[in-house]
């Protein structure tokens, strides 16, 4: 019979952070080395429900919400700062509070740039990386991201309008089914979940923002390749290779600045941790319980 104090348990809290409630799930043995997941577009850290109680037996485990998404409040978008230095700011403000000072990230879509902003600020801070269908190169910005280019170079409400095709219900499946050989294993409330908060009055702006901002991001990739090179954290890609959004070709560039990096390119799509817990999980515990020691 399974011991029930042998089974972690997930709280989930909100913490002010710039004046803005900021939701995050949170678990794990209070001194026991950080692991923070920072989740992608269109969901949460909703994405990580399933890997938290896995890893929260040795780690502490910290799992936040941008604004606009999940839990996370969703101020105007004309008053408040849609950016992911912003959101690199905000989770920096969030780990302060809870007196997390080093810790193992897990980047995935949105946020690696966050991620990797983070990094620049406190680059030694980072004990480790694990990658999943993260960018940081640009041979991974392939022919999905055209239409969020062209909007890149001419900010027109034309340009806008155009990548509004990018919430839609269609999409934020899309996201999820995508790549994945077996759809019965994805479980829909993912895309039913994600839509609802889509569909908020006022988020499609908020996304808009965000597909304009993630520009930025770019001219920083040099910083960020810099940042593996001078700082070499032991670094896990776990990457489906399937993906429309974040190709395979942005996963093997990690490896010229990374190149004792641990690549694991797997049969599935965008969000890998639906279809590939069942290999992911052990793969990440492992690198971490080698890498940054779990107690």
């Amino acid at each position: 019979m399974t011991d029930p104090a042998s089974i972690p348990v997930t709280h989930y809290r909100t913490a002010k952070v710039e004046d803005v409630n900021v939701f995050y799930r949170e678990a794990g043995p209070a001194g026991a080395p950080v692991v923070l997941l920072l989740h992608g577009f269109p969901t949460s850290s909703h994405m990580f429900r399933n890997l938290i109680p896995l890893l929260a037996d040795r780690y502490r485990v910290i799992a936040p919400d941008y604004p606009g998404f999940g839990g996370s409040d969703a101020p105007d978008h004309r008053t408040f700062a849609y950016t992911f230095a912003h959101y690199a700011d905000l989770v920096d403000g969030l780990l302060s509070q809870l007196g997390a000072d080093r810790y193992a990230m897990y980047v995935m879509d949105y946020g690696a740039p966050v991620g990797y902003r983070l990094a620049l600020k406190h680059p030694e801070r980072v004990s480790a990386l694990v990658v999943q269908n993260g960018n940081a190169y640009e041979e991974g910005l392939k022919e999905f991201w055209d239409p969020i280019k062209a909007y890149w170079r001419e900010d027109t409400a034309e340009r806008r309008k155009a990548l509004a095709f990018l919430v839609a219900p269609e999409t934020t499946k899309f996201q999820y089914v995508d790549g994945v050989a077996d759809i019965s294993r994805i479980d829909p409330d993912n895309w039913l979940h994600d839509q609802v908060l889509l569909d908020r009055p006022g988020n499609r702006d908020i996304q808009l923002d965000l597909f304009r901002d993630y520009g930025t991001n770019v001219p920083l990739y040099p910083q960020f390749q810099a940042f593996f090179r001078a700082r070499k954290p032991p670094t896990l890609i776990v990457w489906g290779r399937n993906d429309t959004i974040f190709p395979a070709d942005g996963a093997h560039p990690y490896l010229r600045d990374l190149p004792e990096a641990e690549l694991h390119l797997l049969d599935t799509g965008h969000f890998a941790l639906e279809d590939k817990l069942d290999v992911m999980a052990p793969i990440i515990k492992d690198f971490l319980d080698r890498k940054v020691g779990g107690r």
